[in-house]
């Protein structure tokens, strides 16, 4: 079945996600209005996703649409921020159908009630292929308490949330790439790539305790480069330390080389924060308290060259790479 026109797509498939929210306008003008909640700084963050690039062309529309709001939001996670909104655009190919359209806005909405946000705007456009998506969220924090890159010390620790790798397996798998793996360890890691999991509830909890902080979307290594260079220093890591799910041991089991994909593959969506030894205490209480786990799985040292180095019994791990990059 083919499209609607633009007007009556946006009126079928987006004018929904924004009604519960008063500046949206119901889609009905070229912009959005948005009040601040008092006293609160805004801060926004931007993410695309390209079929064949960050998701798989034949993933369900419903996850697809969920994974692109949430890659966003886990930036605010590392900030500190809670969300207030978003703007996206949809750049659809021919063969794209309202079904598809119907499945994709209705895992948005379900993403929506859960991380308490909603559509206030964007454009809708044609393209030759392939399918391009883009969301711009907003949100908010206290004035001064938003975490950022710059700011490890000397001797801080280096944490990470939840667990490492499953992204990048995740992909291995849904590729037929993992065919040893047991099929209920492969459905984990495919999850894990379709629907990460922004740690909001973290983010806004470690001002006070995290010296810096981003998420991992590229690779640990090359992201937790980011902290090094922004503080002057460079960092290094327990590889026996590193959190792995059940599923990614298994695979690594089958396959040892697995364990530096882990490292450098990108789409975890974790939060790798820097921190002092003395708040070593408060975290792990926090982890229990939000029910995210936490590990801490290095150190900050003075520069040697290197901004990452993984140790495995004292000797450093070789990789080939560091991470995920978009333009190469």
């Amino acid at each position: 079945m083919a499209l609607p026109g633009e007007f009556a797509l946006i009126a079928r498939h987006f004018r929904p996600l924004a009604e519960d929210v008063p500046g949206a306008l119901a889609l009905a003008d070229d912009a959005a209005l948005l009040d601040p909640p008092p006293g609160r700084t805004l801060v926004l963050a931007a993410d695309a996703m390209i079929a064949g690039v960050h998701f798989l062309p034949e993933d369900p529309p419903g996850t697809i649409g969920r994974k692109l709001l949430r890659v966003n939001l886990s930036d605010l996670a590392a900030m500190g921020a809670d969300p207030l909104g978003y703007l996206m655009t949809t750049a659809l190919p021919p063969d794209m159908t309202p079904d598809w359209l119907d499945a994709f806005a209705r895992g948005l909405k379900e993403d929506q009630r859960g991380f308490g946000c909603g559509l206030l705007g964007g454009d809708t456009v044609s393209t030759p292929g392939p399918l391009a998506l883009s969301l711009t969220v907003v949100g908010s924090v206290a004035p001064g308490r938003a975490l950022t890159r710059a700011g490890a010390r000397e001797g801080d620790l280096v944490w990470v949330s939840g667990t490492i790798g499953d992204g990048a397996l995740g992909l291995l798998a849904l590729t037929d790439r993992l065919p040893a793996l047991a099929e209920a360890d492969r459905a984990a890691l495919a999850e894990r790539y379709r629907l990460p999991r922004p740690r909001l509830a973290l983010g806004r909890r470690l001002f006070g305790l995290a010296t810096a902080c981003l998420d991992v979307s590229d690779g640990l290594v090359q992201d937790l480069g980011h902290l090094c260079r922004a503080a002057g220093l460079s960092a290094e890591l327990d590889a026996a330390l590193v959190p792995l799910s059940a599923a990614a041991r298994a695979a690594i089991a089958v396959d040892p080389a697995l364990f530096a994909r882990c490292l450098t593959g990108g789409d975890d969506y974790e939060l790798v924060f820097t921190a002092p030894g003395t708040a070593a205490g408060t975290l792990e209480r926090l982890a229990a308290e939000t029910g995210i786990p936490l590990a801490r799985i290095g150190r900050m040292i003075p520069a040697i060259g290197t901004e990452v180095r993984v140790l495995r019994d004292g000797t450093e791990l070789p990789l080939e790479r560091t991470g995920w990059s978009h333009i190469p």
